[in-house]
């Protein structure tokens, strides 16, 4: 099927939001998303309506997140000491271990059509972690990969003391992908401390505002994640309304 290709992308700001609200938010734009892909191959390519794309921003309140392939005993939290926390606990359907959201990081669900730009999981996660490492360039940190880690890291090339700064899970059907990448801008790192992240004991997590000293503005941060996410997918960003 000769699918018609969209390139324009609603982009979608929640702020501050809860993390299943959020969640089923996915899931519904990720169901309709595939059930019009689907509708599409009954139709010839003359009749067929091209797929959204969406990219979603947000920030959620304490919440350790296990991936379908992790290990639960990576959370090194019982009931009482998530609540004494303030955090909250799901098991969820994207790829990964476990990791933590929360205040000042930014989280980042892009909703796309993979049809529409390249058909290809492992270049939509190194183009991820690529917006990442750009836009920690911008505020003079360098930043890479370590060879069979997702995510983005300092100290990548030296490895003498890496510390994850970005952490990437995703979920993919029918070339539409969900979940997305957690970015530590302004993120208290001890609630780290509470879980042995993405299931890898030996290396530490950092945090933006850590590297360069001083609390980072986010608006700031969403701006260049933006410009580098439309150069890198040669996208086009509109600022949308779509309600939860």
């Amino acid at each position: 099927m000769n699918q018609i290709k969209n390139k324009s992308v609603k982009f979608i700001d929640l702020g501050k939001k809860d993390y299943q609200e959020t969640w089923d938010f996915q899931e519904r734009l990720f169901g309709e998303t595939v059930a019009k892909k689907i509708g599409n191959r009954a139709l010839p390519t003359s009749e067929q309506v091209p797929t959204d794309n969406y990219l979603i921003f947000v920030e959620h309140p304490h919440v350790y997140t296990l991936g379908k392939s992790g290990d639960p005993s990576h959370l090194l939290l019982d009931n009482a000491g998530l609540l004494e926390k303030g955090a909250k606990y799901y098991r969820i359907n994207r790829g990964g271990d476990i990791t933590y959201h929360g205040p000042g990081q930014l989280v980042g669900y892009p909703i796309l059509d993979l049809d529409n730009f390249f058909t290809d999981i492992h270049l939509y996660l190194r183009q991820l972690e690529e917006a990442v490492i750009r836009t920690l360039a911008d505020y003079g940190v360098s930043a890479g990969r370590i060879p069979g880690l997702t995510g983005v890291w300092l100290d990548h090339d030296t490895l003498v003391n890496p510390r994850k700064i970005c952490a990437l899970g995703v979920k993919s059907s029918r070339w539409v992908t969900m979940h997305g990448f957690a970015f530590n801008v302004n993120v208290d790192v001890d609630y780290f401390s509470n879980i042995i992240p993405c299931g890898i004991p030996d290396k530490a997590v950092t945090s933006l505002h850590l590297e360069i000293g001083h609390l980072v503005n986010m608006e700031d941060v969403k701006e260049k994640m933006k410009l580098h996410l439309q150069d890198l997918f040669e996208m086009q960003l509109q600022n949308s309304t779509v309600l939860l």
